[in-house]
This record gives structure tokens, sequence and C-alpha cells, in this order.
């Protein structure tokens, strides 16, 4: 659940304290229509965090609502943000390494082709390996300068897999792409600095200098190898 999913979610329920008596609402009754709706959006609201494996205790909820409406939190509004984003990104980080864990074991065999690719690449004539693990080939060294990472560049690339499959070319948009250089996968911000203006290098990048163990999109799957033919045009300033 995204931290503002879970705010919107936790301030909904705060309609249930308009017909609860501040001492007793453990033995409120539903007595109205108002009463019944503040019942309703407490349970169903309830129940989705519990859903979502956020586990609360509807009483600590309760004080903290009743706290506010009567302007004595025991907890400032930013503090109490700031540890709700805190929880959601320690969440996501554990349910990321979770999920990282369950891919080597279902790409265990994609993963194995791909390291052959790269035990094999980097013994050709002509590649460079990097302390990061980037592959190059020099196709074509330019005489410009060579960007930084506060530079803002300008190139021509096509990006293939292992197999051949292309899933990206600014050659075939005809039109070149522009980005800074610190903006990108870290690959591709480290073999930047490496091309004098005018160069065109072949990289291959191993899934830890690229995507990693998400992917991108539908055709980069997780520990996916990344190959690139990339011209440096020029740098943008």
């Amino acid at each position: 659940m995204k931290i503002k999913g879970l705010i919107v979610l936790i301030g909904v329920i705060a309609l249930m304290l308009g017909s609860c008596a501040k001492s007793s609402f453990k033995n409120a009754k539903l007595k109205s229509k108002e009463d019944s709706l503040s019942y309703a959006f407490g349970i169903v609201n309830y129940n989705a965090l519990t859903t979502d494996s956020l586990i609360l205790d509807p009483m600590l909820v309760a004080k903290a609502m009743i706290d506010g409406k009567e302007g004595k939190p025991l907890m400032a509004d930013d503090i109490a943000r700031s540890y709700i984003m805190v929880f959601i990104n320690q969440r996501e980080s554990q349910r990321a390494e979770i999920k990282a864990q369950l891919d080597k074991d279902t790409f265990k065999d994609y993963i194995i082709e791909n390291e052959a690719f790269l035990a094999t690449n980097k013994d050709k004539a002509g590649v460079t390996v990097t302390a990061s693990g980037l592959q190059y080939e020099v196709i074509k060294m330019g005489t410009g300068p060579k960007p930084t990472a506060e530079n803002t560049v300008k190139v021509h690339y096509v990006g293939t897999l292992i197999d051949g499959t292309e899933f990206d070319s600014s050659i075939k948009r005809n039109e070149p792409a522009q980005f800074p250089v610190s903006g990108v996968i870290s690959g591709w911000t480290e073999a930047l600095q490496l091309m004098p203006v005018g160069s065109k290098f072949r990289l291959c990048l191993p899934e830890s200098i690229a995507y990693g163990a998400t992917g991108a999109g539908e055709i980069i799957k997780p520990y996916s190898t990344l190959i690139f033919e990339v011209e440096l045009l020029e740098i943008v300033q």
C-alpha cells in the first residue's frame, strides 16, 4: 500500500468519532444513520488495512483521533507522517528482498545464461572490463570532451538482450535521446563518462548495473544483461 493511500484510509476512520463518546466509544450504539455510516467507514477501512497485513490497534487509532480532536496529540502531524513513511519504506524494502530471492529461483536458468554470456564476452578481443563489471568495446573513438556526471548529453542508441531481442532504439524513433548523465542506470552513467563526444561504444551491462532483480517493462526480465550500441552526439550542458 502506498503512503498516500495509507494516510487516506487512516484519515477516513476518523469519521467514526463523530458518534462516539470520548470515554465510552467501546460501548457506543448504532442509533442513527450517522452512527451506522461512521461504523461502516471504520470497519471497512480497518479490514482493508489488516488485509494489507498492516495490524493496527483500533483503541490507539481511536485515542489518536480523540487526542487530535481535543488538540492534545502525543505526536505532531509531521512526525506522524514521517513515522508512517519510514514504516512503509522499510516494509517495501523487505518485500523487495523477498521477491528478489523468489525470483532468483524462478529465473535460475536465465541468470546462468546471462552470466555465461558475460563470461564469454569479456574474453573477446577489444573488450574492456571495469571494476563494476561494465564491459565495453570501442567501435569509434571520438575526439571531443568527455561528459561528467553533472552534464546532460544527447545520444543515439540501440538496446538489446543477449538473444538479440531489441527493447529500445532512438534510431528507430529517428530522434536522439537527451538526459542527465546521472539520471540513468548506473552502467550508462559510468560508460558515458568514458566516451569522448563523437564516440560509439558497444556496452554490456550486467544486471547489477542495469535493472537488477526488478527488470523493466515486459521485455527486460529480472537479472537481464543489457547490450547497447551508444553514440555520444554532444554534451548539451
